[in-house]
């Protein structure tokens, strides 16, 4: 009789209160408002938010008619940071330094070439639903329900921002249980940590795992607060800047991660273009049967149309032969700049949904649809 194969695996997330996540937001915010006025607008966008600060920087190409400083502002507010006592709010300082795009940059956009250099990586698999890893998924899913308690006010003494991660025992590649949660949450001073933890693993933790059929695991295996207390949320505590939680934001670090980050680009960034056609290929095969497991991997030159490599890695899970696939893959898309943007309709205000949570698993995301080639 073998004995099983056992590993364990861990991803962690963020809230969209975190100080990361702001920044990424704020800069989502930015596109979309530039997109929605002027479709071919470019974008670099980066934020910086520090202790009672914000600063913009960055480029920008458009013909939009934009007030920066309203769309911060109004970013930080929905997010929750409404108490100047916090150290961070929507009435900190604000500082905006973007400047227009550089013109050697935009000859080589202007010809459809790509906004930059770089790799990207799409992967799926057939743990979840979302057809994503496991421990990103459930990472994401309890720092979402982390924000809707609070912004429902079903646990009052929540405050924006935190973080959660979670390990998953797998055997034989597959997942087999939960091993170990954990969450960090901001809360006011009059709430007790014990409370604090006891909200946490019956209103956060349980209704999540029992949503994808699995047990919590032991008590001594979940922490609340590994610090004791949390009481300052935000960039008071610690600075944030866009971009800046790519594995997050990607597979958890269960797949390869590319060379550049998302928030704060339009389409013509193959940073972020490029992933998505990644992802949309890799979720695909996966969808359709050809194999269990797909990593996609694409690179691009500054200025050129065409990816210098386009991969295809199935982990020995294939179903077809590898020309099966790449002719697949070449019936889904046209992995061109312009083949992407115009395959997934990617000139339009919809980055801001991708600002926390992950760019990856949500439904209604042109990458994420599920097509017959």
């Amino acid at each position: 009789m073998s004995v099983p194969k056992t590993r364990l695996f861990t991803s962690e997330s963020v809230c969209a209160g975190h100080p990361d996540k702001i920044c990424d937001a704020i800069s989502d915010a930015i596109v979309d408002a530039a997109l929605s006025q002027d479709p071919s607008s470019r974008t670099g966008i980066e934020t910086v938010a520090g202790a009672n600060q914000i600063a913009l920087f960055g480029e920008i190409k458009t013909k939009a008619k934009l007030d920066y400083e309203a769309i911060a502002r109004q970013k930080v507010k929905d997010l929750g940071y409404s108490v100047p006592a916090w150290g961070f709010s929507q009435e900190s300082s604000f500082n905006n330094d973007i400047h227009e795009q550089s013109p050697e940059i935009a000859m080589g956009v202007n010809h459809d070439g790509a906004g930059d250099q770089g790799m990207m990586f799409g992967f799926a698999c057939n743990e979840t639903p979302e057809l994503m890893p496991l421990p990103i998924i459930l990472a994401h899913a309890l720092a979402r329900r982390i924000d809707e308690a609070r912004e429902k006010k079903e646990i009052k003494w929540l405050r924006p921002d935190g973080k959660t991660q979670v390990t998953v025992r797998y055997q034989n590649d597959k997942p087999a249980a939960i091993e170990k949660l954990v969450a960090a949450v901001a809360h006011d001073e009059q709430t007790d940590p014990k409370q604090v933890r006891q909200d946490v693993i019956k209103l956060i933790f349980a209704p999540v795992l029992e949503n994808y059929k699995f047990k919590l695991p032991g008590d001594q295996d979940i922490t609340v607060n590994g610090t004791g207390l949390w009481h300052i949320p935000g960039p008071e505590s610690d600075a944030g800047l866009t971009g800046r939680k790519i594995v997050i934001d990607t597979y958890g670090g269960y797949a390869r991660v590319g060379g550049g980050c998302f928030s704060g680009k339009d389409p013509s960034k193959v940073d972020r273009s490029g992933a998505y056609a990644a992802r949309f290929i890799a979720k695909n095969i996966v969808a359709a049967g050809l194999a269990t497991k797909c990593e996609v991997g694409l690179a691009y030159v500054i200025g050129k149309p065409e990816p210098l490599m386009q991969t295809i890695d199935t982990f020995d899970t294939a179903k077809v032969s590898e020309r099966e696939l790449k002719d697949f893959k070449d019936k889904l898309i046209d992995t061109s700049v312009r083949g992407i943007i115009e395959r997934l309709d990617l000139r339009r205000p919809i980055y801001s949904q991708t600002a926390a949570y992950g760019h990856f698993g949500k439904p209604g995301l042109p990458w994420e649809q599920v097509v017959s080639a």
